[in-house]
């Protein structure tokens, strides 16, 4: 370690490190250090440490002529070390900058990454860490994105969301080059976007790419964080999916990327996790935030020495701070005009809106999201619950955003494994659930409708597999939900009895028919397409393997093609695709009302039916004469009538279709009984149909 010469005092704004063309500004906020050195890097891991002499409203900040980009750095902050009062100052400990464009290095577990002695946590741990931490890198952002200026920009009525993770998509391609797999080049190679076209899905929506780590737990057992909710870099893009290198260079992969899926006609969505860091609870490691600016930068107990935990990972950011707030915000703004992304998904989004205790729907998050220029103008979707206290919040959250629609997924997994209560719930749910999002002023695309995300089973194993099997993840299987509402078809997990798959395999054709053709914003997740297996892995988030990864050789097409049809079918009519809640109510003098419910004898649900718990089939009718928005130039838009005919039943039944004045006769679109889903037959009104048992059946309507 060496000492170098005074800095400039530079300025306190922008925060985090500034290339300007001839050195770089750096401006790191901390409101109780007592002191604060920038730390350079040279390639053979020799340090220089650099005083910084300037404080301006609590930030530090200095000028470093002739230090540019690909520069390593990090800060060291001295302070009280008294865990007691909430400061955890140790200047020890090698700390990454939160404005960071790029992190470069691994996280490698030694004791001296712990601020304290292990196991005495009020004695300050006094062995450097830097040979043990990533470290900051200095970045220049200019890119050629060219045309990117005209983005694709799709209205969330006409959204279709498929959800993958960077690596887990590309990792064994096996028409991508090798270098190139598990990389965000690997995601812009024209061989993973064609699979996106061919699904015809209008936005990706990427796991975490923020910079992580692994958890220590994990490290200890030989294990990885595969998903990456463990966020240590709000403005970095993760370094282990560039192709290119880690010195800046994944920031330029990362946009060319971007610019590559717009060419394509295919918006890009993050998940984001800005309800807590990597650094965990008490025990955890010190790598920035800790060790910058405890009590500001987290919710404390009354026990300043213990976090608060809405998250299960051992801590929460606390979004009443300002800073952390202006720390959210401009992250999300840099992703927005720098990175050129479209939108965001904010994992456990309840608690960045907790106040005090309880989520508040004032609170100022909603407040800067809904007056910010840039973040009120991109696609919002809140994952509307955390693990505290009142914590589950779906329906809850305020206009502008969306939200995954937890009671879509756990209403449509009943209904498909016979556990449902009856058709009125699944009613809601098929036409955009107007119990949740109708009374604040929403409309139906606020609802994303989902049945598998990368959190539980995927939906192979949601139709093989009633318990987890986690033992891969090294805690005895104890982690992961015990009710994941799943059904094995009687036998659990994997069988030659082809009776036992078929059935399997038209339970997947239910539920994607299901999802696609309700009205809301579907999503579809990584691999259900081709029948990806986690072998009954709920909880995958540790298994950077094939047990996660894309299984691009199991693909036989059956379900793909599915899909495909489907989200033409949504493409092309936009009866499947309703900017605004049904009336229920006759449109035109014929009596057809533009949103009607069958039940199997052809005739309207009574009251009674639609309260009995025994009620598993319900015919859902759209009238392509009542759609009651306009079109972009004010024109009527009309399309077909369709009957949707959802049969949860485990036995065989004729339903009789409903006649005058709804139709006259029906053409069968598709049928999941069969393999291909095949339609092709026609029906006049009144006949009787047969419907196989747990089956989905969609008719046009002739009139």
């Amino acid at each position: 370690m060496t000492a170098s010469p005074r800095p400039w005092p530079g300025r306190p704004t922008p925060l985090g490190a500034t290339w300007d063309g001839e050195g770089t500004n750096v401006a790191l906020f901390s409101s109780g250090a007592e002191n604060v050195d920038v730390c350079l890097f040279d390639d053979a891991g020799g340090e220089s440490r650099i005083a910084l002499e300037e404080s301006t409203h609590h930030v530090w900040h200095g000028y470093l002529p002739q230090v540019g980009p690909g520069q390593r750095y990090g800060f060291r902050v001295g302070g009280p070390f008294d865990p007691a009062n909430g400061l955890r100052y140790n200047p020890a400990k090698l700390l990454l900058d939160p404005y960071a464009r790029a992190i470069q290095g691994d996280f490698r577990l030694d004791n001296a990454v712990f601020g304290s002695v292990p196991g005495k946590d009020r004695l300050a741990q006094n062995r450097d860490s830097a040979p043990y931490v990533p470290k900051s890198v200095v970045v220049h952002d200019v890119f050629p994105w060219g045309e990117d200026h005209h983005r694709p920009h799709y209205a969330w009525s006409d959204t279709v969301i498929y959800e993958l993770h960077v690596k887990g998509f590309t990792a064994q391609h096996p028409a991508i080059p090798e270098q190139l797999r598990g990389t965000y080049a690997g995601l812009a190679h024209p061989a993973a976007i064609e699979h996106l076209h061919r699904l015809g899905v209008t936005a990706v929506e990427l796991m975490p790419v923020h910079h992580f780590v692994s958890e220590p737990h994990l490290l200890r057992r030989g294990l990885t964080n595969s998903w990456g909710y463990n966020s240590v870099g709000y403005f970095a893009p993760h370094a282990a999916y560039s192709a290119s290198g880690s010195r800046g260079e994944q920031v330029r992969e990362f946009k060319a990327m971007v610019r590559a899926l717009h060419a394509a006609g295919i918006e890009v969505l993050l998940d984001v996790v800005y309800n807590h860091t990597a650094e965990g609870d008490h025990t955890g490691p010190t790598l920035a935030f800790r060790g910058i600016d405890n009590p500001t930068y987290y919710r404390l107990e009354d026990d300043r020495s213990r976090y608060r935990d809405y998250t299960g990972t051992g801590n929460t950011l606390d979004v009443r701070s300002p800073h952390v707030l202006q720390l959210i915000m401009d992250s999300l703004r840099y992703w927005v005009t720098e990175m050129h992304v479209d939108g965001f998904r904010f994992d456990l989004a309840s608690a960045l809106a907790r106040s005090f205790h309880d989520v508040d729907k004032l609170s100022a998050f909603f407040d800067v999201i809904q007056q910010d220029p840039v973040i009120s103008q991109v696609k919002l979707i809140a994952e509307p619950w955390d693990i505290g206290e009142g914590g589950y919040q779906v329906g809850e959250f305020p206009p502008l955003w969306t939200e995954w629609n937890g009671k879509y997924r756990d209403t449509v997994r009943d209904v498909w494994r016979g556990q449902g209560s009856g058709v009125r719930e699944l009613a809601y749910r098929l036409s955009g659930s107007s119990d949740l999002y109708q009374d604040d002023g929403r409309r139906p695309y606020a609802s994303i409708n989902f049945v598998t995300a990368h959190d539980g089973f995927t939906l192979h194993d949601l139709t093989a597999y009633e318990h987890k099997r986690n033992e891969a993840n090294g805690e005895d299987n104890h982690d992961g939900d015990d009710h994941n509402r799943s059904w094995n078809g009687g036998i659990e997990g994997e069988t030659d009895d082809a009776e036992v798959q078929a059935l399997r395999r038209r339970q997947a054709r239910n539920f994607l028919t299901t999802l696609l053709l309700s009205t809301g914003v579907p999503m579809l997740t990584m691999g259900d397409e081709v029948g990806r297996t986690q072998r009954g892995n709920n909880n995958a988030y540790c298994q950077d393997n094939d047990i996660s990864w894309m299984p691009w050789a199991k693909d036989d097409g059956h379900l793909c093609r599915l899909v495909e049809r489907l989200v033409e079918l949504r493409r092309r009519h936009p009866v499947f695709r309703q900017k605004a809640f049904f009336s229920g109510r006759p449109v035109g003098q014929d009596g057809v009302k533009d949103l009607a419910w069958f039940g199997p004898d052809g005739v309207e649900l009574t009251d009674a039916e639609w309260f009995d718990p025994q009620q598993q089939t319900i015919g859902m009718y759209l009238d392509g004469a009542g759609i009651r928005t306009r079109g972009p130039r004010g024109e009527r838009v009309v399309d077909d009538s369709f009957l949707l005919l959802v049969h949860a039943a485990d036995q065989d039944r004729d339903v009789t279709l409903p006649g005058a004045p709804w139709a006259t006769a029906y053409d069968v679109v598709l049928d999941t009984r069969e393999e291909d889903a095949s339609g092709g037959r026609a029906y006049p009104a009144g006949a009787a149909v047969p419907l196989v048992a747990r089956s989905t059946v969609l008719m046009r309507v002739t009139r």
